[in-house]
């Protein structure tokens, strides 16, 4: 049986999975193969995949896109490995990638995170409050006490496939973007699995979110997904949505997201991404801070609205 398969969730990734490919076509473990399901081809990805057929790589060709669990567990199904490693599409793993998550799963049952690296072109959102942000998130990533480490779980993460059966796979009520990847994790936890960091794994990803509007527009959707959640594991689960603690700040947080809904989310968030080049760097973090934070706990609140239709 194979050491470690990765499994890589694509959906319009033609212009990414070069760099991904080449990336794995270096690495220092030869005993892998890779798994990446096509959630509906309509950028020419299938082809991109087949001139990489030297590599020990299978596409998975959905004829229509069915959205990233189904795109998960058709994966991690038609996995050959004893270790299933999660892979998405824009990260940039070394050359020791798969042999670090393989160590890591040496010698005992767990999960594995690795935590990823932003990068993304130089605008005013990056300089005001993404750059920062991602620094901010690592950082608290790697300090994250242990049986809160759940919530780390996301794109560069592994378990055995022995756990994964035992876990059931990515849940299929979560159909929209987010919490489908926690929810795994929490489950993993809850099973008595630990879940473990790991800083040789850390990958450099391509950040999609690199302007106020996309990184609102995440937020809401995912503070949707995040209700599901709560739905799911139980009122409170996820943890405090609104902040306990009552400082001004937060209270301006919550009073904004009382006056939020999907579109007058996008809406404040556009405006936000034209002021932010000609105000003072300190305001404009504060100005595209407010929106993601407020965008969450509206998108909790929402949590029946239609994206779009608000």
């Amino acid at each position: 049986m194979t050491a470690a398969s990765v499994i890589i969730p694509s959906y319009r990734g033609a212009d990414r999975l070069p760099r991904l490919l080449s990336c794995l076509a270096a690495q220092t473990s030869t005993d892998w193969e890779a798994i990446i399901v096509i959630d509906g081809d309509v950028d020419g990805s299938e082809e991109v995949v087949n001139r990489y057929r030297h590599l020990p790589v299978r596409p998975i060709v959905f004829p229509r896109n069915r959205g990233r669990v189904a795109a998960l567990n058709a994966g991690f199904e038609a996995a050959h490995g004893e270790v299933l490693i999660r892979c998405d599409d824009d990260f940039e793993p070394g050359p020791g990638h798969v042999a670090g998550h393989l160590a890591a799963h040496a010698d005992h049952e767990c999960g594995v995170v690795g935590v990823a690296r932003g990068r993304a072109p130089e605008n005013a959102y990056m300089r005001v409050y993404g750059h920062d942000a991602d620094g901010r998130g690592r950082a608290a990533a790697y300090a994250t006490a242990p049986e809160q480490r759940w919530r780390l779980w996301g794109g560069n993460v592994s378990c055995s496939r022995e756990a994964f059966a035992r876990i059931g796979g990515y849940d299929p009520r979560y159909r929209l973007y987010g919490w489908e990847d926690l929810d795994f994790g929490y489950r993993l936890a809850e099973a008595g699995i630990p879940i473990e960091i790991s800083r040789e794994i850390e990958v450099p990803h391509a950040m999609a979110s690199v302007t106020t509007r996309t990184r609102v527009e995440r937020a809401f959707l995912s503070g949707q997904a995040r209700h599901l959640f709560d739905e799911i594991h139980g009122p409170g689960a996820s943890g405090p949505v609104v902040p306990e603690d009552r400082t001004t700040w937060n209270r301006l947080v919550t009073a904004t997201a009382g006056r939020l809904d999907h579109r007058r989310a996008g809406r404040a968030a556009a405006v936000v991404d034209r002021l932010i080049g000609g105000l003072p760097a300190p305001v404009s973090r504060k100005l595209v801070a407010l929106a993601v934070e407020a965008a969450g706990i509206a998108g909790y609140r929402a949590c029946d609205q239609t994206p779009g239709n608000a």
